[in-house]
């Protein structure tokens, strides 16, 4: 059958607004996704359902179609997105409504059944990851637009896979490959360059969204339209692969993907093809994300001027100590931005980061900014802050927890209004549910000894960090052979925790990805409870592997 041409016009609710228009007049495309959903959308839906129950949706996705929907009817571009977020039939109406007053003739089908928050008291939004089986579907009936609720992200591109090569539920290893390719798209311009480490290699200035054109064998090539900026190497493929995952096994309702069969290859300017990935039945239970309201936070940024820095710092803390005593939650920061004769007061000065959580809004609001703010002449010298602190926000908790497929009513509403049960996989009778844990591959030869220079890690590797709930992951790859031996030597779980501090006491799992030349270490709980509690600087570890590879060690001279 002909290639399947798949696009992505959004990485999360706030990207490029351009970018649906972009991609539908830059090239050929058989169908247009969109991911807007992350942890914390979730969390800012549910907050927009608690003040209008007909809200709960993606609003810039209706804006982008009101640009756009006449283009892709005229181009013949399907769209699917998980806009929906927590209601995925209140959008479909709105964009049947938008369609009518444009009088564009669309077919819009929504999948439902993802909600599960009145099974979980207390959370303002619990919903479970489904797959693709339900937008296929959709798309098998004659939809012209899709929207969803929470699904996997790389759903978005195995729904229209598996309608357009009419897949079966047990063809994991085809499965698998669209679960790759939609890993890859998913982040949309992360993988044409962006937020990449070796970003310096092409112009950044405006990349291109990706697109990937799947095969029926389950194989894919990652591109971009022509004249687009950015780039697709097989560095900015590894790092959107490396991207928020864990072990070798890249687990899903539809189908677990074993990263570590995926191969990649140049196969011309901006065409990276991903093949040889495997797959094997999907676990026997579904992910479910749980957002509940934890309590509420406020913060305040002292800046401290010129000398004396640490006895600045501690003068503050003590007066502030009193009004601190009954805070549940106390995290303080010094962040030495200061540099000794500075040129400007800017870079003379360090900042002293204060936050506070507590379920009662009064102990962290005027309690704490009255307090802070009383010192203004009564404090250090040169006393100010970066802001006044506020009347305190609630903050999210993110919780995952796992439920039986057959919990989950999954339906697909077509076009027409028929609702079509999609039935949940059948696991081999051999599959006890339990996957065997997949063997380490053997490390590479070492390189011989030789001279060695105290130099940054990342002159030699690449890195993409993020978040999973509480957890961070740091994907570390080498771009040539060389490196790559003296990486998976060097580069530990105990050389990690030594070089990220953070890490020092929580747990730490490496895993090796040789056919991609790469490391993956996932931290445990550096990120307390998800990013919405906001526990820390970097919330999502965005930056952590650009941390990691910004620290120093000893590297052989041949690499350098």
């Amino acid at each position: 059958m002909s290639v399947l041409r798949v696009g992505n016009a959004s990485g999360f609710y706030g990207d490029r607004f351009s970018a649906m228009r972009e991609m539908l007049t830059g090239g050929e495309l058989d169908v247009l996704t969109g991911d807007y959903l992350a942890e914390l959308t979730m969390l800012i839906l549910g907050r927009d359902r608690l003040k209008d129950p007909g809200a709960g949706y993606a609003r810039t996705f209706l804006r982008q179609l009101e640009e756009c929907l006449g283009l892709a009817h005229e181009r013949g571009v399907r769209i699917i997105a998980n806009a929906g977020g927590l209601n995925p039939a209140g959008l479909a109406d709105a964009v049947r409504a938008l369609a009518e007053r444009l009088g564009i003739p669309v077919r819009v089908a929504h999948v439902e059944g993802d909600d599960l928050t009145a099974a979980h008291p207390g959370a303002l939004a619990a919903h479970a990851y489904l797959g693709g089986f339900g937008i296929a579907a959709c798309l098998r009936a004659g939809a012209d637009v899709v929207v969803t609720g929470r699904v996997t992200d790389a759903a978005l591109v195995t729904g229209p896979a598996v309608a357009h090569f009419d897949w079966e539920p047990t063809e994991y290893d085809r499965l698998a490959g669209a679960v790759v390719a939609g890993h890859l798209l998913e982040c949309g311009a992360q993988v044409t360059g962006g937020n990449y480490a070796f970003f310096r290699d092409g112009d950044l200035r405006h990349p291109g969204f990706p697109l990937a054109e799947l095969h029926a064998d389950g194989t894919s090539v990652v591109t971009k339209h022509d004249g687009t900026g950015g780039f697709v190497d097989v560095g900015t493929v590894t790092a959107q692969l490396l991207y928020e995952t864990g072990g070798a096994r890249y687990a899903g309702p539809d189908v677990t993907a074993r990263l570590d069969t995926v191969r990649l290859s140049q196969e011309g300017p901006d065409r990276v093809r991903v093949e040889g990935v495997r797959g094997e039945a999907p676990p026997p239970t579904l992910k479910v994300g749980r957002n509940r309201l934890g309590g509420f936070r406020n913060e305040v940024v002292f800046v401290l001027t010129g000398l004396d820095i640490e006895a600045k710092a501690d003068l503050v803390r003590a007066q502030m100590e009193p009004a601190l005593g009954k805070i549940t939650d106390v995290r303080w920061d010094l962040a030495r931005t200061d540099r000794p004769d500075a040129p400007t007061e800017e870079t003379a000065s360090a900042l002293l980061r204060l936050v506070v959580r507590d379920a009662d809004q009064q102990v962290v609001g005027r309690a704490l900014s009255g307090a802070a703010i009383e010192l203004a002449l009564s404090g250090y010298p040169g006393f100010h802050v970066l802001a006044p602190p506020g009347k305190g926000a609630p903050y999210g908790v993110f919780e995952d927890v796992y439920v039986p497929h057959g919990v989950v009513d999954h339906v697909a509403v077509l076009h027409d209004g028929r609702r079509v049960r999609v039935p949940p996989p059948r696991p081999p009778a051999q599959d006890t549910g339990v996957p065997a844990q997949v063997p380490e591959p053997p490390l590479p030869p070492p390189l011989p000894p030789g001279p060695v220079r105290r130099a940054p890690l990342g002159l030699v590797a690449g890195a993409r960090s993020g978040d999973k709930g509480g957890n961070a992951n740091v994907g570390v790859w080498a771009r040539t052979d060389d490196a790559w031996r003296w990486l998976a030597h060097e580069l530990t779980a105990d050389r990690f925790r030594e070089l990220i501090p953070e890490a020092r006491d929580l747990p730490v799992a490496r895993h090796r990805l040789p056919h991609l030349r790469a490391l993956n270490f996932v931290v445990e709980g550096i990120l307390g409870e998800g990013v919405a509690a906001q526990a820390r600087f970097d919330p999502q570890a965005k930056a952590l592997g650009e941390w990691l590879r910004a620290r120093h060690l000893d590297i052989p001279e041949s690499l350098l």
